[in-house]
């Protein structure tokens, strides 16, 4: 009985604490007409892998081969949300938010990738942007969030040869035409750094490409060349889509595009001069590598200089193409690292890849001492100022451009012996946002950073990539044995009372 009374007035006094800070900051806090959501994917919400004509991607094959997945999953039904979207809307807007950020899967769109359009596709898409617009949710919707069609991988290489920025851009105009009469956001691509290092330079993610130590982890791919081949490719996809659409479609529909960015913040680990310049060279080949061309038309020096002959080079056509071609910057900032000069060249001599070209080394601890409390994930560590520090630096180095946190969250371990009822009491996800949303917001009226939005990662538990379902970032918690059923989270609570409050 004794400890029962301990817990609750602890319980009590933990959650006043919370409230109090909440007290502090809410809506009103904000800017007019600022946007809050939720976002997802499609290989990680959607499942029905089989139905209604949706063709097999790369994620697929990538899930189905032994050893990739840490639990062993796959996202064949993930959490269902391809027949469930009526109810998962339904706690969006209890909640109170804005907007909802999801995923188009192109292999429902183009089953083969190119050809002819499956028409199931067209009408399940049509039917969840309407379905959220009825209930006063804005659809910002992502073209590429990973799953490539497996017959492009097979036909030609997908990423890897120059014939992917044409069926892009005819997979994107379709998606224009079909849906932007009522989709005013769109975004190209997500995180197109970390699938190109994840999937062509490490080979922990689709397709699984890697030459680190020879092959061993791989069976096939060039660490060295092939993340810069892929990026580039990339880049010029979003450029000749973001160019159809301006020409043909913004007239008319009104919309605008951006790409989502993953930035770790990097704070250099001392004072010296190699620590300071080997940080910014992490994040010239994190950040810099991908939004620079999209805002002045090249690669960063820092690239150009390190990685010589294996960087592609882009024409004065494609350059100008590139140039000014995102109406806002998507960002996906979880954490921070601190940033050391590499000044071995073992790693560079072992690895023969575009992460040892940075000539640092990024880590979240020093001196022995994590940066921050840990979240599930082995890299995230929750370091609430490094998204205050990161709005900074976007500001002064690429002109206050507007931006919108694409994605923003915490995890928790999936264990199956904590009861549901404990499983609820997400107290550290409470904090994290808060604290997050008050460094934001001090970017943002005290520093002037020109930020319009915030999307929590995730709306719901689901499949996480390469750790299944081992780790839980949702608002709502899913019940992987009992049919999927969801259950609010006490941070739901936290952000309808946030959301609710001016």
């Amino acid at each position: 009985m004794l400890r029962r009374s301990i817990a609750l007035v602890f319980t009590i006094v933990v959650v006043f604490g919370i409230q109090t800070c909440l007290a502090q900051m809410n809506r009103g806090s904000f800017p007019k007409g600022f946007v809050f959501g939720t976002a997802s994917s499609a290989y990680q919400y959607e499942g029905a892998v089989k139905d209604d004509g949706r063709g097999a991607t790369n994620w697929d094959v990538f899930a189905h081969t032994f050893g990739k997945i840490l639990d062993g999953s796959t996202g064949d039904v993930a959490v269902d949300q391809y027949n469930l979207y009526t109810g998962d809307i339904q706690l969006m807007k209890d909640m109170g938010m804005d907007a909802y950020r999801f995923s188009i899967a192109w292999s429902r769109i183009f089953p083969n990738g190119t050809g002819q359009v499956n028409q199931a596709g067209v009408d399940h898409y049509n039917s969840f942007i309407n379905a959220l617009l009825a209930n006063g949710i804005e659809p910002y919707v992502t073209l590429y969030h990973w799953d490539l069609p497996q017959a492009l991988e097979n036909r030609y290489g997908g990423w890897l040869n120059p014939q992917i920025i044409k069926d892009f851009a005819a997979y994107a105009e379709t998606c224009f035409e079909k849906f932007g009469d009522r989709v005013k956001h769109w975004i190209t691509f997500n995180e197109p750094h970390t699938f190109a290092i994840q999937g062509y330079d490490v080979g922990l993610q689709a397709p699984g490409r890697c030459s680190i130590l020879l092959h061993l982890f791989c069976r096939a791919g060039n660490s060295a060349t092939e993340p810069y081949i892929v990026a580039h490719n990339t880049l010029l996809s979003h450029a000749t889509a973001t160019d159809i659409y301006r020409k043909k479609y913004k007239p008319k529909q009104h919309g605008s595009i951006m790409v989502s960015f993953d930035v770790i913040w990097y704070e250099p680990a001392t004072n010296s001069t190699e620590d300071i310049e080997a940080t910014q060279r992490a994040q010239d080949f994190q950040l810099g590598w991908f939004i620079e061309p999209l805002i002045f038309g090249d690669y960063p020096s820092s690239m150009k200089s390190r990685v010589g002959s294996r960087l592609p080079k882009f024409s004065k056509a494609e350059s100008a193409l590139l140039k000014g071609s995102l109406d806002f910057v998507g960002i996906n900032h979880y954490t921070t690292f601190y940033g050391v000069n590499n000044k071995s060249n073992l790693i560079g001599d072992l690895l023969n890849d575009s992460l040892a070209d940075v000539g640092a080394i990024t880590l979240p601890f020093k001196d022995g001492k994590p940066i921050g409390d840990r979240a599930n994930s082995i890299w995230l560590y929750i370091v609430p100022d490094g998204i205050r520090s990161l709005m900074n630096y976007i500001k002064q180095k690429y002109g206050n451009p507007p931006v919108i946190i694409t994605e923003n969250g915490m995890d928790d371990p999936n264990d199956p012996f904590t009861p549901i009822k404990d499983a609820l009491k997400d107290e550290k996800r409470i904090k994290y946002h808060n604290d997050y949303l008050a460094s934001l917001l001090a970017s943002i009226k005290e520093d002037g950073c020109n930020v319009q939005g915030y999307f929590v990662w995730s709306l719901l538990d689901n499949w996480e990539w390469a750790a299944g379902f081992s780790s839980r970032f949702g608002l709502y918690f899913v019940d992987y044995k009992d049919k999927l059923k969801r259950y609010p989270k006490d941070s739901v609570k936290w952000f309808k009372s946030f959301l609710t409050s001016t």
